[in-house]
């Protein structure tokens, strides 16, 4: 049985040669990169040549990085940290309604000691509309966090006209870059943004790393007590293998590769869209979508049911976000883009990467053909997609 796996938005594969990279990190040079012996000092050596290679992507001062145990840690300190280090300038935060769970329940977490939560909504492509963000902001904005490329339909956010507007108005400025960064390119000195959270096993690293660029001036708080490691704005012993992957993916990663991801993307819902009638495309098209996201709504299909099937056959895919997908309830980034919750349910979402084949598109786009055609004829549902949008 063919192993297909299109779930890459949840997590990718580590690369052999980031594993390659860690192994000496374990056995060899595992000082403690606080510790002044030479154990210690080769270690944070390593350290601060990874520091630097994730802050080149970004075309940012090594200083501006700060290693963190992933996205969602990132996103905590991002917005925690300016809420609590600027509660004197103001209580008000700006997002959208379809930011990851880990911006969501942050903000809502917020909301319970007194802060002020704005959520902006979104057009029907998932894009947020610049005027409300403008008619948002109050004297009291501390942070404006929009995401920068939807974990669930791959619209990618236009980070400069966003963060030109948060500077006029001398707002802070964050973005959730998890699923963008290195796939879509950001430079920190021409993007007007503050804050971007990033994560290493979304682009072939290690779990359990990741990293918060923080412009520097940001005034910030550190929310987890300890020592005063990453610049004294996150306590806790650096995790040195884990740091060395994320470093090594990062530099691995390249626009060819994306180029070719693209390819495949369009190639992927071109064939589902031409051999299956009634399906709707969640997100814009092009070059506004990130490489690697296919995100399709099938009329009178069970979006569990389609990927049950699938997965029997080997083909790994997602209805949404692998931090929700335990939900009964539809997608809230589907929902904000306008779809009924019969279309929500009836979702799947597949993303790609490097090591994705064309064979392995043309085999889901059959397989998907089949199985639609068999949950159709069991389906209590007849509707037409066009009378339903």
């Amino acid at each position: 049985m063919k192993k297909i796996y299109l779930d890459n938005g949840a997590t990718t594969m580590v690369d052999p040669a980031v594993v390659k990279e860690m192994l000496p990190f374990f056995s060899d040079v595992y000082g403690n990169p606080s510790s002044i012996h030479q154990k210690g000092q080769e270690a944070k050596r390593y350290l601060t040549e990874a520091r630097e290679d994730v802050a080149k992507k970004l075309n940012a001062g090594y200083d501006e990085i700060i290693f963190t145990s992933g996205g969602t840690e990132s996103d905590n300190l991002a917005i925690k940290g300016v809420a609590y280090a600027n509660r004197d300038k103001g209580n008000h935060i700006i997002t959208t309604k379809i930011e990851h769970p880990a911006v969501l329940n942050t903000c809502k977490a917020l909301e319970k000691e007194g802060f002020e939560i704005k959520y902006l909504g979104v057009d029907n492509e998932g894009f947020v509309i610049l005027d409300d963000l403008r008619k948002a902001i109050t004297p009291k904005t501390l942070l404006v966090s929009i995401i920068h490329g939807n974990n669930e339909i791959g619209t990618i956010q236009p980070l400069e006209k966003i963060g030109n507007i948060c500077r006029e108005h001398g707002v802070m400025f964050h973005t959730d870059a998890v699923q963008s960064f290195t796939k879509v390119p950001i430079n920190a000195k021409k993007v007007p943004v503050d804050l971007i959270s990033m994560s290493s096993h979304k682009i072939h690293g290690p779990k359990g790393v990741g990293a918060l660029y923080v412009r520097k001036g940001t005034k910030m708080a550190s929310i987890q007590h300890g020592g005063a490691h990453e610049f004294k704005l996150r306590a806790g012993t650096e995790n040195v293998p884990g740091i060395m992957g994320f470093a090594k993916a990062v530099k691995l990663s390249s626009d060819s590769d994306a180029k070719r991801i693209a390819k495949l993307r369009d190639r992927l819902i071109s064939g589902i869209e031409k051999e299956i009638h009634d399906v709707k495309l969640n997100g814009p098209r092009g070059e506004k979508r990130l490489c690697n996201n296919v995100n399709i709504a099938f009329a009178n299909v069970e979006g569990e049911a389609l990927g049950s099937y699938l997965d029997v056959s080997g083909i790994c895919t997602s209805t949404g976000s692998a931090c929700s997908s335990h939900s009964l309830e539809p997608s809230h980034v589907l929902l904000a883009i306008g779809l009924d919750k019969g279309l929500a349910n009836g979702t799947l979402r597949m993303t790609l990467s490097r090591f994705t084949t064309e064979e392995e598109i043309d085999y889901t786009i059959g397989s998907l053909k089949k199985y639609v055609e068999k949950l159709r004829k069991i389906s209590p549902l007849k509707r037409v997609l066009k009378d339903v949008l």
